[in-house]
């Protein structure tokens, strides 16, 4: 609650017991909406195994940027079972957005579309292509060749990002207003 000049509430018939007080109080309003709960997949042996892990934190830390409250960064080997079930496991668990990061290029251990595409009820392929064509865009040569998908398992949206930092920066950046209307739709909010 604000107090203004000469003790009045910023809102009226508020805190009436402030009236008549000289000073400023100030506090944070707090009215930013959640976005969703979501969870970061990602595939790469070598962090499966104990390695550093760079991309997991970077997602994480834009999803929370875009309001999202983030339940884990989990990662897998690229293996078609372990992913599927790291993606079915996120669905069962209830969250609103799971983002993939990694295997999705076009060597034999790539198998995070393959996986991805066995857990959706519905692909969103306009998602993408956005995601596709603004890495392009953008000078990612890793999204611009992406085979990654995006869709919907149950009422979770599920969307596989390149694994490399400049390819996720772009793909948040895109992703944000789309799965924001997207989880609008699957939740009933949307206008």
């Amino acid at each position: 609650m604000r107090v203004l000049p000469g003790g009045k509430s910023a809102r009226p018939g508020a805190d009436a017991h402030l009236v008549g007080l000289d000073a400023t109080v100030s506090t944070m309003e707090i009215d930013a909406p959640v976005a969703g709960r979501a969870l970061v997949v990602v595939v790469d042996d070598r962090t499966a195994h104990g390695g550093v892990d760079s991309l997991g934190p970077l997602v994480t830390e834009l999803l929370t940027e875009a309001g999202f409250l983030v339940d884990a960064s989990v990662s897998v080997q690229a293996d078609e079972v372990e992913i599927r079930n790291a993606l079915n496991t996120a669905v069962i668990g209830g969250v609103d957005l799971v983002i993939s990061v990694g295997g999705t290029g076009m060597s034999p251990r790539d198998v995070t579309p393959e996986a991805t595409s066995q857990v959706l009820d519905r692909e969103l392929t306009g998602i993408s292509e956005a995601l596709r064509s603004s890495g392009r865009v953008a000078g990612s040569l890793d999204a611009g060749l992406s085979r990654g998908l995006a869709g919907i398992s149950g009422s979770t949206l599920v969307v596989n990002l390149p694994g490399s930092r400049a390819a996720v920066r772009d793909g948040m950046a895109t992703l944000g207003p789309l799965a924001s209307r997207v989880i609008g739709e699957l939740s009933g909010l949307a206008e």
